[in-house]
């Protein structure tokens, strides 16, 4: 609200009235009494050091709040009488005090805290903050931390303030008026800055397979970490993100200056970064300083699911310690140790499941311990909890690959898990599995060398009438799809793949098609979306070899669903099978045609490598040896 003059001289006399130095402020703090300090970067740092120098005239006192940046001093061992924490994020400032019990932990959804704090079920007496000095109507800015500052002062009884000097003045819903302070405590000191080593090829492998599930136009949400900074590496080629978040970072810093986060396509507050804080350097405090790009708002609105699922294309990003077998994921503890917090996860899970397009994505590496433990394990630890639950995790991405569990069945969360754990630690979770009757006794353990999913054998393909396909191979997860694709077959197509009627592919012959080394064999599906159902994907074509490796030749087959033959899809298939194997070394294909199978042969001839061909038992036995590349091959 705009002011008049004199309404201005008159904060101004208040403002003055207020000031005190840190000692004199904290003498208002009594016994009993429950304090908050704020968060993150704009821990008020010499009210903290003033507080622990009045303890000894204080006892039964409850220090509550998150994640805080700098010292905590008040849970040191000799002031147990003095000062109790509760910890509702646990910082690396304060994990040893809760591990050894002389602190708590409060495990809370990020965006419920502030109405912990509006019933008084964590009552607040004194909140102790930073803020930026008064603008000329007398408001002060909550900085790089809104989040839970200001439902915490707002609910305070005794509100005392640093108001430093060097504090941005951020805008959006982060503003308190100085007649709404009590004390005044002016400082001019930097605000705390938290660093990010650079990411290691794992985190960066990580990276790259989430950057690949961000489409543009989508709004993300990440936190800070080595994995977080990588995806931002790889998104720089991206167009029109938007961010909704809580933490605004460096690396999104970065992507604003690049053009990449325009916030030109959300689909809630257009043109606009949303966030609850902000943590890292010194140029990213000055960058958010008084920059209308970017509006701060306190948790129980950036963290409201509701609110979230506003965003079209809502992708969330957020870590993990383990996840079993089921799906469940644990990130605040390491098996009975208090670690970290519930933080935002679960809010963001919520909120991007719910936008449409929406993508929830849990990144963790696949080990831990040096690679000494395996992350993704048949069950949790005794005493880990669960923060996301099988029935909200989605997306679950190591350096290995990339899991989806929404809607699957325990048999296929826990292959597609298996699947992207480290190679060394699989065939015992297959063993584990078998015990816990997640899959059948009858799976195959496939050696560590074949456990490596070929990647790089990935590829999408328009076709001339359109037609999109996504070729890849083929996975333990497909089982339910390879069945579908059977049950769509005519009667023709499949005589001529098996060479005999079938009425069914029961279970045990479909492992052959989905279990595959990779090495002495190779399976490759095309998959297309129905347009109807964006997230519904169905299998259309299967080729597959198999090496004999006496002669160093394999035997290939395939087949197209009868609806999308005479596309030109089993020639592209069977082209980039002729291609992998090529580059795995293999000498060449040897192919069984019945006679009335001309679509099969011409494909065959058509590679463009030398074939031979002799009439066995009444039908062709094609033999195509690899020499020169054929020209072009599908890349």
């Amino acid at each position: 609200m705009d002011v008049g003059p004199a309404a201005s001289a008159d904060w101004v006399a208040r403002y003055a009235a207020k000031v005190r130095t840190a000692e004199a402020a904290i003498a208002a703090v009594a016994s009993g009494e429950h304090i908050f300090i704020g968060s993150g970067a704009a821990e008020p740092q010499e009210l903290v050091a003033a507080l622990v120098k009045h303890a000894e005239r204080v006892f039964g006192t409850e220090i509550v709040h998150i994640m805080t940046l700098g010292l905590a001093p008040y849970v040191e061992p000799k002031w147990g009488e003095n000062f109790r924490h509760n910890a509702l994020f646990i910082g690396p400032n304060v994990r040893e005090a809760v591990a050894q019990g002389r602190a708590d932990y409060t495990p809370i959804f990020l965006g419920e805290i502030p109405r912990l704090f509006e019933t008084g079920r964590v009552p607040i007496d004194v909140a102790l903050i930073e803020v930026s000095p008064p603008d000329p109507h007398g408001y002060c800015s909550y900085g790089v931390s809104t989040d839970i500052v200001k439902p915490a002062t707002e609910a305070a009884r005794l509100v005392i303030a640093e108001v430093n000097a060097q504090m941005p003045r951020t805008l959006g819903d982060s503003f308190v008026h100085v007649d709404e302070i009590d004390l005044l405590v002016p400082v001019d000191y930097p605000i705390l800055e938290a660093a990010v080593g650079a990411p290691d090829e794992t985190a960066r492998s990580i990276g790259r397979y989430i950057a690949n599930l961000i489409e543009d136009g989508s709004t993300i949400q990440m936190g800070i970490g080595t994995i977080p900074d990588s995806v931002l590496e790889f998104l720089r080629e991206k167009k029109n993100l938007g961010v909704h978040t809580e933490m605004f970072s460096d690396g999104m810093m970065h992507l604003v200056e690049r053009g990449v986060i325009t916030n030109m396509k959300k689909t809630l507050h257009k043109g606009k970064v949303v966030a609850a804080f902000c943590m890292g350097s010194k140029r990213l405090y000055e960058f958010v300083d008084n920059n209308p790009f970017i509006e701060f708002h306190p948790v129980s609105y950036t963290n409201d699911p509701f609110v979230i699922a506003q965003n079209d294309r809502m992708v969330s990003i957020n870590s993990a310690l383990e996840v079993d077998l089921t799906g469940q994921v644990c990130a605040d503890s390491l098996g009975e140790y208090f670690y970290s917090g519930i933080g935002g996860q679960v809010d963001f899970v919520r909120g991007a499941a719910r936008s449409k397009g929406g993508k929830p994505i849990i990144a963790l590496p696949s080990t831990a311990e040096g690679g000494a433990v395996s992350r993704i394990t048949a069950q949790l630890k005794p005493g880990a909890g669960v923060v996301t639950s099988r029935g909200d995790v989605h997306y679950v991405i190591t350096e290995w690959g990339v899991a989806y569990l929404h809607g699957r069945t325990i048999q296929d969360r826990a292959l597609a898990l298996i699947s992207i754990a480290h190679p060394k630690f699989r065939p015992g979770l297959i063993r584990e599995a078998k015990r816990l009757k997640f899959v059948p006794e009858d799976v195959p353990e496939i050696s560590e060398l074949g456990m490596v999913y070929p990647s790089q054998w990935e590829t999408t393909h328009t076709f001339d009438d359109g037609t999109r396909v996504f070729f890849r191979p083929a996975k333990p997860t497909d089982e339910e799809m390879m069945r579908d694709l059977f049950y769509r077959l005519s009667e023709q197509t499949i005589y001529q793949r098996f060479f005999r009627s079938l009425k069914s592919l029961p279970h045990r012959d479909l492992l052959h098609f989905v279990h595959i080394d990779f090495t002495n064999e190779m399976g490759v599906v095309g998959i297309v979306e129905d347009p109807e159902k964006p997230e519904h994907e169905e299998i259309v074509c299967i080729g597959r070899y198999f090496v004999n490796r006496a002669t160093n030749i394999a035997e290939v087959s395939y087949l197209v669903r009868d609806d999308f033959q005479h596309r030109g899809i089993g020639s592209f298939l069977v082209r980039y099978l002729a291609r992998i194997a090529r580059e795995n070394g293999v000498a060449g294909f040897d192919a069984e045609v019945l006679p009335d199978n001309s679509s099969a042969m011409k494909v065959l001839h058509r590679l463009g490598y030398p074939v031979e061909t002799v009439v066995a038992a009444g039908n062709y036995q094609l033999r195509v040896m690899f020499g020169r590349p054929p020209g072009a091959v599908p890349g």
